[in-house]
């Protein structure tokens, strides 16, 4: 199995952002048409697109959402959304899958509340977001501590359609991933899941590609600062041995 590419877009007013391990302080903008980059990743041939509402995770408003919904209409029929950052309701899934999303990340909502997971997973399928400080889960736009670590949850979420794991302190750093976390995490559940944090070359992608089983790399720094494009890591990802 190919692990996917998942090209992310971080939304904050209404703009395309990254954040530096997680810090609303410590943010570099990258551009002030999200839906124009989107457009792009379709092009460059990625069948899924990462997007997050930094505000509504922080907030739980999601102001962004009009945006969300712009970014899926762009690029039906080309590539499926998986959009997190404030989706804490029945509600929130239910708009967001009435504005084209294909996959709704929960994280802090999950991480209090697992059996949402199942309610939300009949309206359209989730991917639960494990965002971690040294294995602990971080929970409301990464500002609070939950107290509870990475394996212990992952048997929780029996209807998950995905994990996406990632390392807050490799976050927007472009100095690496958690390899061997993420490869312990792969072999614990059965549970397909998802990179993220810290790619900075196609060496990391590379990487990645090389855990048996796991689903996907979620990219979008790098791909920002021109260390590689869409199609070289797509490439690097169909050459890693399966």
């Amino acid at each position: 199995m190919t692990a996917e590419l998942y090209p992310a877009i971080d939304l904050r007013g209404g703009k395309a952002v990254r954040l530096h391990q997680g810090s609303y302080d410590d943010e570099t903008i990258y551009g002030d048409d999200p839906v124009a980059i989107a457009v792009s990743f379709a092009e460059a041939g990625a069948r899924w697109i990462h997007v997050v509402d930094l505000d509504a995770a922080r907030s739980g408003d999601p102001v962004n959402r009009p945006l969300v919904e712009a970014i899926a209409r762009s690029v039906a029929g080309r590539s499926l959304v998986q959009t997190g950052g404030g989706v804490r309701t029945l509600a929130d899934a239910h708009a967001l899958a009435t504005a084209g999303v294909a996959r709704v990340v929960m994280g802090s909502a999950a991480v209090q509340s697992p059996e949402l997971v199942a309610a939300v997973a009949d309206v359209v399928p989730v991917a639960v977001g494990l965002d971690h400080r040294d294995g602990e889960l971080a929970v409301h736009g990464w500002t609070a501590a939950s107290g509870v670590h990475v394996g212990d949850v992952l048997g929780r979420y029996p209807t998950a359609a995905a994990f996406v794991i990632t390392d807050i302190a490799r976050d927007g750093t472009l100095e690496g991933p958690d390899v061997d976390g993420l490869a312990a995490a792969v072999v614990s559940t059965d549970v397909p899941v998802i990179a993220s944090g810290g790619v900075g070359t196609l060496a990391d992608v590379i990487a990645l590609g090389r855990i048996v089983g796991l689903a996907g790399v979620i990219t979008g720094k790098a791909l920002y600062e021109r260390r590689f494009t869409v199609p070289e890591a797509l490439a690097a990802l169909q050459e890693v041995p399966s």
